[in-house]
């Protein structure tokens, strides 16, 4: 079982940039797909992007393409979400997740991840 805990969240002002991080411990962090999802207030949960085993695949939302990059870093269990040109509308509890089984295949689907960070807020002022 991976155990993860995000960071980085914050107030920003419109056009800013943060960068989320989620560490895992426990499970072999490489053997899982990875994914960032977001509840925006008053909101369901929402796929914001998506990463393979190695970061050979990737997949974006697509309010978020272009402005945000999911990474990963397996040598320290670590995954990143870059997010540059942030607005208003980026506001949300952000959750990293992992999924087991096929690591090379990204699922945009909430309910096919496993496990689950306690989310970091990211507050977007206008």
């Amino acid at each position: 079982q991976v155990h993860l805990v995000e960071s980085g969240g914050g107030l920003v002002q419109a056009g800013g940039s943060l960068r989320l991080s989620c560490a895992a411990s426990g499970g072999t962090f490489s053997s899982y797909a990875l994914g960032w999802f977001r509840r925006p207030p008053g909101k369901e949960r929402e796929f914001v992007a998506g990463i393979s085993w190695n970061g050979g695949s990737t997949a974006y939302a697509e309010s978020v393409k272009g402005r945000f990059t999911i990474s990963r870093d397996n040598a320290e269990n670590t995954m990143y979400l870059q997010m540059n040109s942030l607005k208003p509308e980026d506001t949300a509890v952000y959750f990293c997740a992992a999924a087991r089984g096929s690591n090379y295949r990204i699922r945009r689907n909430r309910y096919e991840y496993d496990y689950w960070g306690q989310g970091t807020q990211v507050t977007v002022s206008s």
